[in-house]
Order: structure tokens, then sequence, then C-alpha cells
């Protein structure tokens, strides 16, 4: 009889099948490094709001929060390129991030870490408005953060006329989604280097904080918390019916 082992493949590596008694040599660490490198690194969209604490005096402190944060993850994740913007309204935030499943969970765990400081002095009741996992393109080419002014307001007149409306849960996030797409567009397009004087000169771009504050008064979105355990949670297998339950949070969206 002839007997057969199994062939294993590991990055930057084809390993064969080799006579008896034969050792493997094992993989270095440059092969490993460079078949990392050659991995698919599969694009998520996180996009996050949440209020601004009163207390808060400067809040170009937001800003440098999530640079160190950006620039510790980039480290920590070499090849997970992290693009996205965050806005910084008066009295809440809008952030979207862009990158892999990794490193959005680390934001997340960030965010929940933060809530569990005793005096949280950056942000305020931090929900998920939306996740995207595996869209075409990314929305914005890189990161980067703008302090909005308190007289700068969106200028576009269907802006305002559904600030005067009750909407639904979703035709608010549709709004918040349409305008990213249309923000993002408008920057690739834009000669200048400066996002944030992009902004400053086209304010009709810039989503109504209305439109967030309505979002935030919403129960249909989860906390950093509650999706964080939602990933973490095992899977429940019904064998009678065939379903597998994630866990009991969802979203409504």
């Amino acid at each position: 009889m002839t007997s057969s082992r199994k062939v294993q493949n590991f990055p930057g590596r084809s390993w064969r099948d080799g006579e008896a008694g034969e050792e493997e040599s094992p993989l270095t660490m440059f092969e490993v490094y460079q078949g990392r490198s050659r991995e698919k690194i599969v694009l998520q969209r996180l996009i996050v709001i949440a209020r601004l604490p009163h207390r808060l005096a400067d809040r170009t402190e937001l800003g440098a929060h999530y640079e160190r944060l950006n620039f510790h993850l980039s480290k920590q994740y070499t090849f997970d390129h992290i693009t996205g913007l965050l806005l910084i309204y008066p009295s809440v935030l809008l952030h979207v991030i862009e990158s892999s499943r990794d490193v959005l969970l680390s934001v997340l765990k960030d965010l929940k870490d933060l809530q569990q400081e005793t005096d949280c002095a950056l942000l305020e009741a931090p929900k998920v408005v939306f996740m995207a996992h595996n869209p075409e393109s990314r929305l914005f080419q890189q990161w980067s953060y703008k302090v909005l002014n308190v007289d700068q307001k969106p200028g576009d007149a269907e802006a305002k006329e559904q600030e005067e409306e009750e909407d639904s849960t979703e035709t608010l996030v549709c709004t918040v989604l349409s305008a990213l797409q249309k923000l993002g567009e408008h920057l690739e397009t834009s000669k200048k280097a400066d996002r944030g004087s992009v902004l400053d000169e086209t304010p009709g771009l810039v989503i109504s904080q209305a439109v967030l504050e309505k979002l935030l008064a919403r129960a249909d979105f989860l906390t950093p918390q509650e999706h964080l355990q939602m990933y973490d949670s095992p899977l429940n297998i019904s064998m009678d019916c065939g379903q597998v339950i994630r866990s009991s949070f969802h979203t409504t969206v």
C-alpha cells in the first residue's frame, strides 16, 4: 500500500512531501511578513455618532485622541490602511472609519473603554449607526478630522426641510449615507489638499447636526459595547429548524 500525507500551504512557501524522516525547514520571519502582505484585506466601513459633553472646552482634543489611536492601529495592523472622516459639531460628532474588521473592532473597544472611565470627558452615548461589510470602494482616500464652527450650518435647502420633518430612522440613516457619498465624491475630485477648507467653502455638503441629534434620540442602534457583545457571543444553533442565531442583539437598520 502506498500512504499519502496531506499537503499544507503556508504564507510565503509551499510545503511538499519529503522523504521519510526528512525534516522541513521552518518559515523565516521575512517569509511570514511577505505572506501577510499578500493577504487580501476585506474592507469594512463603520459609522458612529455620539454626543459631546458640555464640559468639553476644546473639541480638538477629540481629533487628537483619534489621531493617536489611528497611529497606534497603523503600527499594529501594518497593511490595514485606515481612511475616513471625523466631523466634530458643537454638540455631536460623526465618525466614519474604513479599514479591516480588526481595526474597526479596535475602534469600538476604544469607545467602550472611554465609556467605562469614571469621568468620560470626550464623548457621551456613542451609537453604531451603520456598518458596511466589503463595500465596493472607499468613500475617503485618507483619514482626517474637522471641527465645525457654531455658525457653520448646512446650506442645502433640502437638508433644512428634512430637519423640520419627523422622518423614520431608516430615512435619517439613508440621508446620512447619501450625504457622505456626495461628500466623498466631492473631496476626491477637489484639487485642494486641505479637506477642511473644502468643507468651509461648501457647507451644503455638511450633514445637518439636527439630523444626527434625531438619530441619537432613537433607540434603534447598538452601543459599542452591545456591538462587541454581538461579535463575541457564541452561535445558538437550533437543530429543529436549522436556524443559526448570532445573539439576542439586533439592529433595525
